[in-house]
């Protein structure tokens, strides 16, 4: 199985899928370039959502920066922005080896029937032709994959593609199994897992990075005025809303809860639309849910690990059985996922049954089925950065509404999962990160 971990990695805004996949791909691409012949040049093509919304997403500029070695992680703005001025006086990415962002990175916006709509080709070429090429793929959540890799067949027993662990599972049903039958919550399911995989203290600690680096978002988006990069002179609303908290701290009336909530989630959004440090949870777009839920709910590490342990679980069952990706799925699979993850998280703080929790994760996804990704202008902005206010609001109502409903609800858990996946299929590629339709094309940018 997947790591739990693999759900919630360190990155840079304003894109999982468009900035951090696609830097991670050039950076492993270059690292396997040993030779070139004489004249050489680096060709760099993106195709799919990568080239409806690269612009916007940050996606060219991510791509230099990979071919120039740096890494999502390990992201250095000062140092990223001398090097990229460096690149554009030599137009060299090693002696013999050219490559000029602005005239060697392409945007196909032709090519169809791809393996996945967020395809880059990375390719050298040598007299006017290419002399070696490869097909790579950002498959949502910072996640990547090569043309081989995406087309190789899937092993007949699907647990046997990731690790060896003492409860494995591939559904939500095989999952409360499990719990019923040893008398586990789905954390500790999830931690036992884990601790085939490394010792249990390095799996804390890196629970322990994740919730810092998000609670450290949180703090910086609380604290910066502005407006964001990108032409559609977006302002930070974060900032404001948190002074105004702040003087009212002993006002009591119930509709306050979703100020926190929002000022939590939109200081994460308007970081990662800044290109700050974010953790893809499950994705950046929709990076504020989580940390949004934590922040106001999880007081000791104890219960952030818990509700980051339940919600990587119900992450990986979004991630093996249908997609977090918004160019395959459409927001549903990005804000919708981060909301139901949230709300299973809370609800497991919240001491709820496996089945609750279960019942929670699946309330908070039935309420974003169809729930489209029209990013106006390509920037992840507007809607984005409400929208994770608003899917953190509904997480927690989820986790409510599950509360009182003690056993299995009329839908569950893996049927909207495979809901969420049949819905994406049939949803029109206009609706899935392209910004060709709905808000993107009913909003006039200025």
């Amino acid at each position: 199985m997947l790591s739990v971990l693999d759900m919630f990695r360190v990155g840079v805004g304003p894109s999982s899928s468009h900035t951090v996949g696609p830097m991670r791909i050039a950076a492993r691409w270059r690292r396997g370039l040993r030779d070139w012949p004489a004249g050489a040049r680096v060709v760099v093509t993106l195709q799919g959502s990568l080239a409806f919304t690269g612009l916007g997403h940050g996606t060219l500029r991510a791509a230099a920066l990979g071919l120039l070695g740096h890494e999502p992680e390990t992201f250095d703005g000062g140092r990223a922005e001398a090097d990229l001025a460096a690149l554009t006086a030599s137009g060299e990415l090693a002696p013999g080896l050219g490559f000029d962002p602005a005239a060697d990175i392409h945007l196909d916006h032709v090519t169809r029937d791809l393996l996945h709509p967020n395809a880059m080709r990375l390719a050298l070429w040598a007299d006017g032709a290419e002399w070696r090429g490869e097909d790579w793929f950002s498959t949502g959540g910072g996640f990547i994959a090569s043309r081989r890799q995406l087309e190789a067949p899937a092993p007949a027993d699907r647990v046997a593609a990731g690790h060896d662990v003492p409860y494995p599972f591939t559904s939500a049903a095989e999952l409360l199994a499990i719990a019923a039958q040893h008398g586990l919550s789905l954390d500790a399911i999830v931690l036992a897992n884990e601790d085939a995989i490394r010792p249990r203290a390095e799996t804390l600690a890196g629970l322990t990075q994740v919730a810092e680096v998000m609670l450290a978002c949180i703090a910086r988006g609380l604290e910066t005025d502005g407006i964001l990069p990108g032409g559609l002179k977006v302002e930070r609303r974060a900032p404001l809303l948190w002074r105004q908290l702040r003087k009212g701290q002993g006002a009591n009336e119930p509709e306050r809860l979703f100020d926190w909530l929002n000022v939590f989630a939109m200081a994460v959004n308007e970081e990662n639309a800044a290109g700050g440090q974010v953790v893809t949870a499950p994705t950046n777009g929709a990076a504020g849910v989580l940390p949004a839920v934590m922040r106001h709910y999880c007081e000791t590490p104890e219960q952030r690990q818990r509700f980051l342990l339940t919600a990587g679980a119900i992450g990986l069952l979004y991630k093996s059985r249908a997609s977090i990706s918004g160019a395959e799925m459409g927001c549903q699979g990005e804000v919708g996922v981060a909301c139901s993850m949230a709300a299973a998280g809370l609800a497991a703080v919240w001491n709820a049954s496996p089945q609750q929790v279960a019942n929670a994760a699946e309330i908070g996804m039935e309420h974003n089925l169809g729930l489209t990704c029209d990013p106006v202008g390509g920037l992840v902005q507007i809607p984005c950065i409400e929208r994770n206010a608003i899917g953190a609001v509904k997480a927690a109502n989820a986790a409510r509404l599950a509360l009182h409903r003690p056993g299995q609800g009329r839908v569950s858990l893996d049927q909207v999962i495979e809901t969420m996946r049949q819905t994406g299929i049939d949803m029109s590629h206009k609706y899935k990160e392209t910004s060709q339709g709905g808000l993107a094309v009913n909003v006039v940018e200025c």
